[in-house]
């Protein structure tokens, strides 16, 4: 009998949704721990000594705990290969890890609770001015993806041909990010369309926050 999978998260965290999206992808059962990030439940002790950062996700499986949402997804890849979420050549594993990157490092860590917490907290930032920062970051980001995707002969269905990649799991909870603080998705219409066709798919529409036992 396979040792249980445990997922701490919160249904509002884009990089557990990420987690989320490769778990089902994967076919890999697994029970939910959630963590109030609002109420700071993340900070407790307890939380703390499973992911000494104070964040989610955290992944508990095969005997071990993984933190980072990236570094889980590469782990899921490598130890349960199908369907495989990077192309089997080292030129598209770049490109897929580049377009992934561009949210998943460049801006998710600027938009994150944290980040929107002390722009409101003690930089004193109305809540008009924090969605604006918002907006700014996540725009800044689909305008490059939306150039790349638009002009790459790699792009099909997904961002990467006509199969699920580690880009789409990035990529479309970014997109649900940007729907909740009313983005205008017009100028981005490939990121739409592949956004579009990956909620289609059933791992993805399980994984939506709003379909998560702590969803408010």
């Amino acid at each position: 009998m396979s040792e249980p999978v445990t997922l701490h998260g919160y249904y509002r965290s884009s990089a557990s949704f990420r987690v989320r999206i490769a778990l089902n992808l994967k076919g890999v059962a697994y029970t939910t721990i959630p963590h109030h990030l609002r109420r700071g439940e993340q900070n407790q002790p307890d939380y703390r000594r499973i992911n000494p950062q104070g964040l989610v996700p955290a992944l508990e499986i095969d005997g071990k705990t993984f933190t980072q949402s990236l570094a889980i997804i590469e782990y899921l890849d490598e130890t349960r290969p199908e369907p495989p979420l990077l192309p089997g050549d080292a030129a598209g594993r770049a490109w897929v890890r580049a377009l992934a990157q561009i949210i998943a490092c460049d801006v998710h860590p600027i938009d994150n609770l944290r980040v929107l917490n002390y722009l409101r907290g003690p930089l004193g930032l109305p809540d008009e001015a924090v969605a604006r920062w918002y907006n700014h970051w996540i725009a800044e980001g689909f305008f490059a993806l939306e150039t790349a995707l638009s002009t790459s002969a790699e792009t099909g269905r997904f961002c990467h041909g006509d199969t699920v990649s580690l880009a789409d799991i990035c990529l479309v909870p970014q997109v649900i990010n940007a729907k909740t603080y009313a983005l205008d998705l017009s100028p981005f219409p490939t990121l739409k369309r592949i956004a579009d066709a990956a909620l289609a798919l059933t791992a993805f529409e399980q994984a939506l926050p709003a379909n998560q036992e702590d969803a408010e």
